[in-house]
């Protein structure tokens, strides 16, 4: 049997703002090296209300995320005793990161009651990948992709989940950090670019390395 490819990892948690390509790179990662992948519930009975701003449903939204993340990442402690790589498409921190920006202040004081006794049980991976796209660009991918109940996410949401996002990572220490640029790669339909992506991934050791590369329809 021919010998499988391996990663100097065994936790990859991918994150990045909505339509940038998340679970697409934790789907392609997962078939070409034989790992777990664990994708969010994305199922959230409340969005479709939120996305229409209905009064309460940014609360309702919020809570169900978390505990859903919550208990997903229990059942990632576990498995990283039994797998040899799990891959994940989001971080537990991400809550917190749609949490500023979607509750108002009493909700927040609810929130920040429950949160820091989840994460304590929550563990940390051993690679985090950060994935940038500029807002022109995710709004392309989430059109492409048609769910009905992201039809109202609205630019301007998109540009401050984007800020979010930067201001976190921007002091993010806790785990090694590879940040990609994708505006100008199409890892999905382009081979080279996905083997470009891997090389990238090897080569992380400690601290943060970005990475931004060129189309090559753009040289």
């Amino acid at each position: 049997m021919p010998k499988i490819e391996k990663l100097p990892f065994r936790h990859i948690a991918i994150e990045g703002p909505i339509g940038v390509g998340k679970t697409s790179l934790v789907e392609m990662l997962a078939h070409r090296f034989e790992g777990v992948k664990i994708l969010e519930d994305i199922t959230n009975p409340f969005l479709p209300a939120f996305y229409e701003g209905r009064p309460g449903a940014s609360f309702q939204v919020q809570v169900y995320f978390l505990l859903s993340r919550f208990q997903q990442q229990r059942d990632i402690a576990q498995m990283g005793l039994f797998e040899d790589l799990v891959l994940a498409d989001y971080i537990f921190p991400k809550d917190r990161i749609f949490a500023y920006l979607n509750l108002d202040d009493s909700d927040l004081a609810i929130y920040e009651k429950l949160y820091p006794t989840l994460e304590q049980e929550v563990p940390k991976p051993d690679l985090v990948i950060y994935m940038q796209a500029s807002v022109r660009i995710l709004q392309e991918r989430i059109a492409q992709r048609a769910r009905d109940y992201e039809k109202g996410i609205e630019m301007d949401y998109l540009k401050r989940l984007c800020e979010a996002y930067t201001y976190f990572f921007f002091h993010y220490r806790e785990t090694p950090l590879l940040v990609i640029n994708t505006d100008d790669i199409d890892f999905v339909h382009k081979e080279e670019d996905f083997h470009s992506l891997i090389e990238q991934i090897r080569q992380c050791r400690k601290g943060t390395q970005v990475y931004v590369p060129r189309s090559r329809d753009s040289l």
